[in-house]
């Protein structure tokens, strides 16, 4: 009979060893929305009457599921005779309907756009690039912008002056004859001079050829 063996169980003398695999990067905000949209059209594809595959959608659909968005809308849109037509900031309620902003739509349309071109489509037959679907954001953008009194304009970008350095290699002085004409060519050959614009530079040079023709 062997003896009984007393104290703890002896553990394994070879720890497990942390996995070494790191877990997947978190998809960003906008690869998830992209994601969203892109599984909610494929919905309103198959629950379409008669049902559509993505190989025979169009332009005319993409108009479809977009007229379809509006029930869905948050932005509210007055109509021509409502007495809020074109008011930015409306003092009272009123029965205008509610549809999906310009802004919105625009950017849902980016973003199919490019999961179209993902999951295997081609660019020229890209539907959500049709030049109807252009044309009806186009005049969505124009309509909400007169029924809301807010115009859509992209803010211009102010651009930064560049200066330029303009290395001056050729001899200014070499056509010109007098004395005391050639002791500023060594000065003027090969110097690098920070200049702005193009007309900046043409004037320092036109300044110099006539201080030079003085002497």
């Amino acid at each position: 009979m062997e003896p009984a063996v007393s104290g703890s169980p002896q553990q394994d003398p070879t720890p497990s060893s942390p996995s070494t695999s790191a877990a997947p990067p978190q998809p960003s905000r906008y690869e998830s929305q992209k994601r969203r949209d892109w599984n909610t059209f494929l919905q309103y594809l198959r629950n379409h009457k008669p049902p559509l595959t993505l190989a025979r959608c169009s332009g005319a659909h993409v108009l479809e599921f977009l007229k379809y968005l509006d029930q869905f809308g948050k932005t509210k849109v007055h109509v021509s005779t409502c007495p809020f037509f074109g008011h930015p900031d409306p003092p009272s309620s009123c029965p205008c309907p509610h549809k999906q902003a310009w802004g919105s739509l625009d950017a849902l349309i980016g973003r199919l756009r490019a999961a179209y071109e993902e999951n295997g489509g081609r660019p020229d037959s890209n539907p959500f690039a049709a030049r109807a679907v252009r044309i009806y954001l186009r005049e969505v953008k124009d309509s909400q912008a007169k029924a809301r009194g807010i115009p859509y304009e992209k803010k211009k970008r102010k651009r930064k002056p560049t200066v330029t350095s303009v290395r001056l290699d050729v001899d200014l002085t070499s056509s010109i004859t007098g004395d005391g004409i050639n002791r500023d060519s060594q000065a003027t050959s090969g110097a690098v001079l920070p200049l702005g614009t193009c007309e900046e530079t043409f004037h320092f040079y036109y300044i110099r050829l006539r201080w030079l023709r003085r002497m």
